[in-house]
């Protein structure tokens, strides 16, 4: 569960991870033509009024060796979501956030950060190159009928753990396709969106999580 978040939090860099402020004016020139990309991305995102996405993550070492793929899926519904994965699924009804684990039938329950540091899926799609990135295009593929834009963002703050994402958009539909962290120590995270169906009508109860459903789950109320 670590490796997939250490993905999916780097990609959303305005969560706890506390990322410098620093602006990017200060440390470089961007590119335009990626900024308008990435900002067309953003408010296509923000236009759908529900997300369902369905997910890979491949890890792999400094080598090049496969260690592993997880598969997940997240539904978003404004500041609510549910992710599930394998093992684990968190809730989150933009009050309070549930991390449920399966193996040992437990359950953490926090409050909801409403200051914009909490993790979220939404951020992934939205605004995450604002700040902390440099960012200039790279070529065009072609990838199952797909043109995809090449993107890649260079954060600011060298100190950090990873030294360049890669981000692949769909040029028709301005939606992320995928995105590829390289960290220093030479392990890549491949972030694939495999499925991605915006306004779906999801119930808000998808997003609270009910203990009646998991008998004798253990409740671990950290508010």
């Amino acid at each position: 569960m670590k490796k997939i978040f250490t993905a999916l939090t780097v990609l959303s860099v305005t969560l706890s991870f506390a990322i410098a402020q620093t602006s990017v004016k200060e440390l470089g020139t961007s590119d335009p033509d990626a900024k308008k990309l990435l900002d067309e991305v953003s408010a296509r995102f923000k236009s759908y009024n529900s997300v369902k996405a369905v997910f890979t993550l491949k890890i792999e070492n400094n080598a090049g060796k496969v260690q592993g793929t997880k598969k997940g899926v997240a539904y978003m519904k404004g500041n609510q979501y549910k992710v599930e994965l394998t093992d684990q699924e968190i809730y989150c009804d933009g009050k309070n956030v549930w991390t449920y684990d399966k193996n040992s039938n437990e359950v953490q329950v926090s409050k909801f950060d409403a200051s914009g540091n909490s993790f979220t899926p939404q951020k992934i799609f939205t605004n995450f190159y604002d700040k902390d990135f440099l960012y200039k295009m790279n070529e065009e593929k072609k990838e199952g009928g797909k043109t995809l834009q090449e993107i890649e963002l260079t954060p600011t703050d060298k100190s950090k753990a990873f030294f360049k994402i890669l981000v692949y958009v769909d040029k028709a539909s301005k939606n992320i396709a995928s995105s590829k962290l390289f960290e220093k120590n030479g392990n890549r995270y491949t972030y694939s969106v495999t499925g991605f169906s915006p306004n779906t009508a999801i119930d808000n109860s998808v997003f609270v999580f009910d203990a009646k459903k998991y008998p004798g789950v253990e409740v671990i109320d950290l508010q």
